[in-house]
């Protein structure tokens, strides 16, 4: 893209995954601001390096380590997330493009968020939580199964996006433990995590914050 070309709060790809477009400082060589919307870490690039993509009804993505899948058929109730896709905030708001809030009320008119924005029925997809079996993934550009060469026992044909908020590089450290152990996740098959040194760690107790604590990833830079 051209830096004219970005704006805040655009949807773009970079490094092949999804990122939200959260600053623009044209002043510098790395002048846009990213925010992964996997694991909300924050990345800055330049214009060149990102290309838009504009999400719509059934795409289907993590967002801070947990899946949904966008609608505009099914009503919101208190409590769900929605996305922000459509804006046309009155002069009292102040919300953005695909900006995600909390819906705290509904109405026959519209939502009202916890951050007290007023947003009409027109202006949103609804969030629904998990995958749905006919959504399309938008988690990366490129969709086609990731080759990873990592010998020993493990799967060589590793699924980029599933329901699974883990990915490959990422490093946890075992809490609650009487010598440290910190492991990388090198390969992932169903709901089955494979670290470094042969451990194998179910998905979910490696999502057990009282059991595992993520540290970060190495190749996300």
């Amino acid at each position: 893209m051209k830096l004219f070309q970005v704006r805040k709060g655009q949807f773009v790809y970079y490094n092949n995954e999804l990122h939200k477009v959260y600053a623009i400082k044209p002043m510098y060589k790395l002048s846009v601001h990213l925010i992964k919307l996997r694991d909300l870490t924050q990345h800055i690039t330049n214009a060149a390096s990102v290309e838009r993509y504009i999400p719509k009804e059934n795409d289907s993505f993590i967002f801070d380590h947990k899946v949904y899948t966008l609608s505009k058929n099914q009503k919101p109730v208190a409590g769900n997330l929605i996305l922000i896709n459509n804006p046309s905030p009155d002069t009292l708001d102040h919300y953005s493009l695909n900006e995600i809030e909390v819906v705290e009320t509904v109405d026959n008119k519209g939502v009202v968020t916890s951050d007290l924005n007023g947003i009409k029925h027109t202006e949103y997809l609804l969030m629904i939580p998990g995958r749905a079996p006919d959504s399309h993934p938008i988690d990366y550009k490129n969709m086609v199964n990731v080759e990873e060469d990592i010998g020993g026992d493990y799967p060589q044909t590793i699924q980029p996006y599933s329901e699974l908020s883990v990915q490959l590089g990422d490093i946890f450290k075992k809490r609650n433990s009487d010598v440290l152990f910190e492991a990388m996740v090198v390969a992932m098959k169903g709901q089955t995590i494979y670290l470094g040194g042969g451990h194998e760690v179910p998905y979910e107790e490696l999502m057990d914050t009282e059991k595992w604590e993520f540290q970060f990833n190495p190749f996300n830079h």
